[in-house]
């Protein structure tokens, strides 16, 4: 039989399990990611990396011969059924990836690296926020758009917005670390030099495809 001090306890663990849930719920939808460290930037890099978030083409990839659009092809269709876990709507993915495509290849960086880390940084959440205010499927902190966009930091919830600014701050990464993918990686989270997070979105790479460099 339950004694009096026994139901006290369970009304109070009650009770406080019921107060952190607003929290819990809250922070549901946030990302354990990191965040981009803000440095500055001279004036030729400012205006460098400018210039290329504010070419706003649409996503349509271009090729330049048969061989590789039947490439893209393939990748888009194996790509598309390992997104399926993610996002449950056919058009959906396909936009996603063909803009991760565009985006990827426009920076000069491998398609599958990057869906690694948008896996490991926002598990392809658009809205993803993290506990530091990264933002968007590739968590870019609100700084870039003060540093080298128009200010406006509600625009890294726009897919392709996202994926631009991050593509083109990873490339800023491994340009400034002279092509070194574990020391860019580190910078990209805030957290160069340490492991873990360069061997997390190498690991998800892998499962996309990526075959290293």
């Amino acid at each position: 039989m339950t004694s009096v001090l026994d139901e006290g306890i369970s009304r109070k663990k009650c009770l406080q399990r019921l107060s952190v849930l607003p929290w819990m719920l809250l922070f549901s939808g946030r990302s354990m990611a990191g965040g981009q460290l803000e440095e500055p930037l001279a004036d030729a890099v400012r205006t460098a990396l400018s210039s290329a978030i504010a070419n706003s083409a649409p996503p349509v990839p271009e090729f330049a011969n048969i061989d590789a659009r039947l490439t893209y092809l393939r990748w888009l269709t194996s790509s598309n059924e390992l997104l399926r876990r993610y996002k449950t709507e056919l058009q959906i993915r396909t936009d996603f990836l063909q803009t991760v495509w565009y985006e990827s290849k426009r920076a000069g960086l491998d398609v599958n690296l990057v869906l690694g880390l948008v896996q490991v940084e926002s598990a392809f959440r658009k809205f993803a926020v993290s506990v530091v205010g990264a933002r968007g499927y590739m968590q870019i902190m609100p700084f870039w758009s003060r540093l080298i966009g128009d200010g406006d930091a509600s625009k890294l919830f726009h897919m392709q917005t996202n994926l631009r600014f991050g593509c083109v701050i990873l490339r800023h990464y491994l340009d400034r670390e002279n092509g070194n993918l574990f020391m860019a990686l580190g910078r990209y989270n805030g957290s160069r030099g340490k492991p873990e997070y360069p061997n997390a979105v190498l690991a998800a790479a892998t499962k996309w495809g990526y075959q290293g460099t």
